[in-house]
C-alpha cells in the first residue's frame, strides 16, 4: 500500500433513523473494528442496544458486511462510494440476545415435537 491511505467517510444508520457519525476511517480499517465504534458511540438512551459487536449486523450496498472484511474491501464492490467526498451510509441491525429458555429449547427433545395433520 501506498504510504497515502485512503480515507471513507462512513455514516451509521440506526433502524429508528437516527445517524451515528459521519466520522473518518483508513481503508484498512476491519469491519470488527467499526462495530466496536458504533458501540463506544451508542446512545445511552436507546433501549435493547447491543452488547458486543456479535450483536451487531452492518449492511452496506444491500450486503452484510463479515467482520474480518476492510472497508476498502467493501467500498470497492460499491461503485457509488468512488466519488471523492462523499458520506458512505451503513445501515446497523443489532440482534435481539437470546435468552436462557431459547438456548435451553434448542436441545430439549420435548419442544421439538411436530403437531402437523396432512388430510
Amino acid at each position: 500500500m501506498t504510504g497515502n491511505q485512503e480515507q471513507f467517510e462512513i455514516k451509521f444508520r440506526l433502524t429508528d433513523g437516527s445517524d451515528i457519525g459521519p466520522k473518518s476511517f483508513p481503508a484498512a480499517t476491519s469491519i470488527a473494528t467499526l462495530k466496536e465504534s458504533i458501540l463506544a458511540q451508542w446512545p445511552k438512551d436507546k433501549e435493547n442496544g447491543p452488547k458486543t459487536i456479535k450483536d451487531l449486523k452492518l449492511i452496506s450496498a444491500g450486503k452484510i458486511l463479515e467482520n474480518n472484511s476492510t472497508v476498502g474491501e467493501c467500498q470497492s464492490q460499491n461503485p457509488l462510494c468512488d466519488t471523492p467526498g462523499t458520506v458512505t451510509t451503513m445501515h446497523v441491525v443489532v440482534q435481539p440476545p437470546t435468552t436462557d429458555k431459547e438456548k435451553k429449547g434448542a436441545g430439549d427433545a420435548t419442544q421439538q415435537r411436530c403437531g402437523c395433520v396432512i388430510l
